[in-house]
C-alpha cells in the first residue's frame, strides 16, 4: 500500500517522508514542484518509489491504485503572495480535487490548514468555534479558510478519515530553502554567525514591548508526531489546531537561540516594514483541547527544547537535512 505526501520535497513534507521512513514506511510517492530550487535537497537522504510534479499528479490520479492515505502539505505557504488567483487554484481547488478522489476510493485523507485563517485573533484560536467568524488577514490564510468553509458546508461526500490541521508557528530542520518565510530561529542563526547579534521588529502595538510579541511556536517534529498518530488512529476525523497550547515571545526566541549555541543574547530592534503593520499578528496560541480529547498525548517541545535539537543537530551541522 502507498502513502502519498503532496509537498514532500518541501519543509513539513520532506519531515513527514522522514518520519515515515522511520517508521519502516518506503513505499511512499512524493508529489511537489521542486523547479529550479534547492529543495531535492530534503529528498537525497529518503526512501521513496517515485516523485512526480504537482501538475502531472492530477492527470494520473484516475490511475493509482492501492492507496494507504494521502498527507497533503503542498500548498502556496508564502503570507505575502499577492496572486489570490494563484492562492485560490493551489491552495483550494487542488485540494478540493484530492479530497474528492479520496473519498471516492475511501482513502484516508489528512490536509493541512493553517493558523493563519484566525486573523488578528479577535474570535480566539479555538479549534471548536466556529469558523465562519474568522477574518484572515492575508490571501493566503483566506485560501486556507476557504477550505476549511467548503468542508463545513458545501462537502456532501467525506473521505474515511479527514483530519484538517491547523498548524502554528512551525519551525525546524528542512526548511533551509524557504527563503523570507523560514523561521526567526533559522534567520535568527544565520544573523548571529554574520554579525553576532539578532534583529527583531519593534513593536507597533503598545500592548507589546519590542520582543514581546506571541507566537505558538511549534517545532516540526512534533508536527509529525501527530500525523503519524493520526495515521495509526483512522477513526479520529476533524479540524484541529497543531500547537504547543502555549504563547512564547520572539524574544525568548532569539535568547534560545543564543543559549543554544552558548552565547549571550545580543539583541537589536529594528522598525517594522510598513507593508507587514497592518497585517501582523501580535498573539497566537493555540488551544489544543480538541487534540487532547481526541487522545493524542504526547508533550510537545518549548521553544527552548526545540531550539537545542534545531540549533545543536542541524543548524550547526552545516543545515542537516532530517
Amino acid at each position: 500500500m502507498t502513502y502519498i505526501v503532496t509537498g514532500g520535497a518541501g519543509f513539513i513534507g520532506s519531515c513527514v517522508v522522514r518520519t515515515l521512513n522511520d517508521a519502516g514506511i518506503d513505499d511512499i510517492l512524493v508529489v511537489d514542484n521542486i523547479a529550479e530550487t534547492d529543495k531535492w535537497m530534503n529528498l537525497r537522504n529518503k526512501r521513496y518509489r517515485a516523485y512526480i510534479h504537482k501538475n502531472l499528479f492530477l492527470e494520473q490520479l484516475p490511475k493509482l491504485r492501492n492507496i494507504k492515505a494521502v498527507i497533503h502539505m503542498g500548498a502556496c505557504s508564502s503570507t505575502t503572495e499577492r496572486n489570490f488567483d494563484y492562492l485560490y487554484q493551489n491552495n483550494f481547488e487542488y485540494t478540493k480535487t484530492l479530497w474528492n478522489w479520496c473519498a471516492k476510493r475511501d482513502v484516508p485523507f489528512i490536509y493541512a490548514s493553517s493558523a493563519a485563517t484566525y486573523g488578528d485573533g479577535a474570535n480566539g484560536f479555538d479549534d471548536r468555534g466556529n469558523i465562519d467568524l474568522l477574518r484572515p488577514l492575508n490571501g493566503y490564510g483566506y485560501s486556507k479558510q476557504l477550505f476549511d468553509l467548503w468542508v463545513k458546508h458545501q462537502a456532501t461526500v467525506f473521505p474515511p478519515q479527514h483530519a484538517g490541521l491547523k498548524f502554528f508557528n512551525v519551525y525546524g530542520p528542512n526548511e533551509y530553502f524557504k527563503g523570507s518565510m523560514a523561521s526567526m530561529i533559522f534567520h535568527g542563526y544565520r544573523q548571529i554567525r554574520e554579525s553576532g547579534k539578532i534583529r527583531l521588529f519593534r513593536s507597533c502595538n503598545p500592548d507589546y514591548a519590542d520582543g514581546g510579541q506571541l507566537r505558538d511556536f511549534v517545532y516540526v517534529k512534533d508536527i509529525c508526531n501527530v500525523i503519524l498518530w493520526l495515521l495509526e488512529h483512522p477513526n479520529v476525523s476533524g479540524l484541529f489546531n497543531v500547537g504547543t497550547g502555549r504563547a512564547q515571545s520572539f524574544r525568548e526566541l532569539a535568547e534560545a537561540t543564543f543559549h543554544a549555541l552558548g552565547m549571550e543574547p545580543n539583541i537589536e530592534y529594528i522598525p517594522m516594514p510598513e507593508h507587514l503593520r497592518e497585517k501582523y499578528q501580535y498573539y497566537t496560541k493555540a488551544e489544543m483541547d480538541k487534540l487532547r480529547q481526541a487522545g493524542y498525548a504526547a508533550p510537545f517541545m518549548t521553544v527552548e527544547e526545540g531550539a537545542v535539537d534545531y540549533v545543536q543537530e542541524y543548524l550547526s551541522k552545516g543545515f542537516r537535512i532530517y
